[in-house]
């Protein structure tokens, strides 16, 4: 049968047309039995930590080969993987199980991530959720390293193909890169997942969450697979073939075209100039983000600092991380948001109470001024980083002046410290916050009297303004930046802001969609934070258009009533104005 066409979602642009190579990574079949003498228990503690070093060894090596790369997000997942390797509580977890329970070393390691999934699987959080994939990795190595069946699954095609796998760990996809893949397909997976961080930073385009892409292709099929729409086509018939490779030739020319503008400034027509922001996670994602056109860091979240650690992490810990931030060449600021945790997806503390709403919960800013200590902590580190470079600090889900108010007392209390410490601190520290609930839109005025300047954040205010559970697959088609509520409110944020003379930000995924820039434009948003590698095709859409003509634009939605109606009306605008390969990529 021709074209078989699979839905998944895209985790990383571009197109790929080739043969499939179905890749089976082995599977340990977990041995169980029980150790009848103090003797067998120590030794096999020993053979346990002898598959630690070997795995760790086996580590370090497929990290050399990958330094050959220029991106360095591959490398790092490595190390998170070495870190996972050192960490205590997976390590000494292992050799208490042998211990106490008289058990193999591999059984050990299995109810150990089982342990570990069943805290994860309690994340609200789906890029928190994903890492637990890290550790699953990691006890897949150990094991096949104490089942002596390394490199079981060895992958040497003679061509370069494109890999087809029912999930593939980021240390998998690592070493593929290295090797000649055109691109990847998954049956699981999602765009926060580590795999397809390390194909976008490498340019490879991929396909996650298709379900079943396993058991629709062969090895040595043809299959196209088109990261921009997150669609798969098997045994394509000589007509979608050359509509496709057109398609990629176009996607290729633009991207070339695109970062022409990766360096310049975001100015319109008519002379508004907008800052360019970029998201990260990690401190290693910055030269990227510098080299795709991030003027700073709009959102730096710290979340990650926090995961896979049986201790809390150090003062020192954060002041070395957010030291590295604001000191990066070419950023001119770095807004660092404190922690977005709390309640079920804090993993230092599993035995905090699962909530019945963990979105509406003990979480961010509410976790914070509960828990002063931990906050004092992470503010300390940050007004420290803060004599070395223009840093931000952003408060996170706050909904009225009296967190705010309180958060601020709380940082000012470290301050005074610092400073009777003799400490060196950063005399303009702004302090903004993250507008991303209902409430803080409608007490915006007041808020905005305590804040330096705001920070869109539109994927939890879109889905707290539409009561939708973007994860849950039965209501995310609900999910609509373009209601015209959510543009409302947008506006009077905006509004706001200007009146009382702080600047507006946004750093939700909206802020870089190539088909809401005219109406991003004339909300007359101060600055656009987003994934760097939508930074260069924004700049360039900003440079073409004008704001007389986007504020035109917003004051006709703003009389609609549907989102249906206004993103007709907005598509139908922008495909008329630009090419449509700029705007509607995903379509």
């Amino acid at each position: 049968m021709k074209n078989i066409v699979l839905k998944g979602v895209g985790a990383s642009p571009g197109v790929a047309i080739g043969r499939a190579y179905i890749y089976d990574r082995y599977e340990s079949q977990i041995s169980y039995y029980n150790l009848t003498s103090p003797q067998m228990v120590e030794k096999e503690v020993r053979r346990f930590r002898r598959a630690v070093r070997a795995a760790e060894m086996e580590l370090k090596g497929l990290a050399k080969r990958l330094k050959t790369i220029d991106e360095p997000t591959p490398v790092y997942i490595i190390n998170v993987h070495l870190m996972i390797l050192r960490d205590r509580s997976f390590v000494e977890g292992v050799i208490r199980r042998i211990r106490e329970e008289a058990v193999n070393a591999e059984w050990a390691v299995r109810v150990t991530v089982d342990y570990f999934r069943r805290i994860f699987e309690r994340m609200e959080n789906e890029y928190l959720r994903e890492r637990f994939n890290d550790i699953r990795y990691v006890g897949q190595l150990v094991l096949r390293h104490l089942e002596g069946k390394v490199n079981k699954a060895v992958f040497q095609p003679e061509e370069r193909v494109i890999v087809i796998a029912s999930d593939l760990s980021p240390a998998d996809t690592a070493q593929m890169m290295v090797d000649h893949v055109l691109g990847f397909a998954t049956d699981i997976g999602s765009r926060t997942s580590h795999t397809a961080i390390v194909a976008r930073s490498l340019g490879i385009p991929a396909v996650v969450g298709l379900e079943r892409i396993t058991q629709s292709v062969r090895t040595n099929d043809i299959v196209v697979v088109d990261g921009m729409a997150g669609v798969v086509i098997v045994d394509p018939d000589p007509e979608v073939k050359h509509r496709y490779e057109e398609k990629n030739r176009l996607y290729l020319e633009d991207r070339t075209e695109c970062m022409k503008y990766a360096h310049q400034p975001a100015i319109t027509k008519d002379e508004y100039r907008v800052r360019i922001g970029g998201n990260i996670e990690f401190v290693e994602e910055i030269p990227q983000a510098v080299s795709y056109g991030a003027e700073g860091i709009g959102l730096y979240r710290t979340e990650f600092i926090y995961i896979n650690k049986e201790q809390l992490p150090t003062e020192e810990e954060h002041f070395s991380i957010y030291r590295r931030v604001v000191e990066s060449e070419g950023l001119s600021w770095a807004t660092i948001r404190t922690f977005d945790l709390g309640g079920d997806k804090f993993f230092s503390d599993p035995k905090l109470a699962k909530e019945m709403n963990p979105q509406m919960g003990l979480r961010a800013i509410r976790f914070c001024l509960k828990e002063v200590d931990l906050f004092k902590v992470q503010l300390r580190a940050i007004l420290r980083a803060s004599a070395f470079g223009k840093t931000k600090i952003l408060f996170p889900m706050i909904s009225g002046v009296e967190e705010i108010r309180e958060a601020k007392r709380i940082l000012a209390s470290v301050r005074a410290d610092l400073e009777r410490e003799g400490v060196p601190v950063g005399e303009e520290v702004e302090v903004g916050i993250m507008i991303e609930v209902p409430s803080a839109v409608l007490v915006a005025e007041a808020l905005a009297q305590e804040a330096d300047f705001f920070s869109i954040g539109t994927n939890d205010l879109i889905q707290y303004a539409l009561a939708i559970d973007r994860i849950n697959e039965r209501v995310n088609y609900l999910y609509e930046p373009l209601h015209p509520a959510v543009i409302r409110m947008i506006k009077h944020v905006v509004d706001v802001g200007h009146h009382m003379g702080i600047p507006v930000a946004m750093c939700g995924e909206m802020a870089g969609e190539p088909l809401y820039t005219m109406i991003l434009l004339g909300l007359d948003l101060d600055e656009l934070s987003m994934n760097p590698l939508a930074i260069p095709k924004m700049k360039m859409l900003i440079q073409q258009s004008s704001r007389a003509e986007a504020r035109r634009i917003v004051q006709r939605i703003l009389r609609m009533t549907s989102a249906e109606e206004v993103r007709k009306y907005v598509t139908d605008y922008m495909l008329k104005h630009y090419p449509e390969r700029w705007v509607c990529e995903a379509d």
